[in-house]
């Protein structure tokens, strides 16, 4: 009796160990991917020429945001609170800080008047920066390839 030993050679290539690795990074993207976002998620105003703000991207940096429906939410914490209520609560974050700025974001949305009861409540809290938050306008009235100047 004689074994004989074949050494076939697969040449196709096993996918599924590529697509579990792939299964497992977007799980965790989705998961991760909401937690990146500082603060209440609004539709921030569009304005043709913003300022830009990198401090109101710091981990300390006091937030005070507006929803369409008027909710006010400080950050840090996220936590919600009537307007009247942000001045201890903003005195007691700008206690120990060098940069006492409170940045504002407000949904487009948003009632113009609620919008002032929080700069109202934030200048009683002895707040003279305020910082607010914008999107920058996109562009799109740029010529079209071939159009001609006048």
């Amino acid at each position: 009796m004689e074994l004989k030993k074949t050494s076939d050679v697969v040449s196709e290539i096993n996918v599924t160990p590529m697509v579990d690795v792939m299964l497992v990074l977007l799980i965790i993207f989705m998961v991760i991917t909401p937690m990146l976002s500082k603060g209440q998620s609004v539709d921030l105003v569009r304005t043709k020429n913003p300022i830009a703000m990198q401090a109101a991207d710091k981990e300390d940096a006091v937030m005070v945001a507006i929803t369409r429906d008027g909710k006010v939410f400080l950050s840090p914490g996220n936590s919600q609170l009537p307007p009247d209520q942000l001045a201890p609560k903003v005195k007691d974050l700008l206690a120990n800080k060098l940069d006492k700025t409170v940045y504002i974001k407000s949904d487009s949305r948003a009632r113009y008047e609620r919008v002032m009861d929080v700069v109202d409540n934030l200048r009683a809290a002895g707040v003279d920066q305020l910082g607010l938050l914008t999107e920058p306008v996109k562009d799109n009235t740029k010529p079209q390839a071939g159009a001609a100047a006048r």
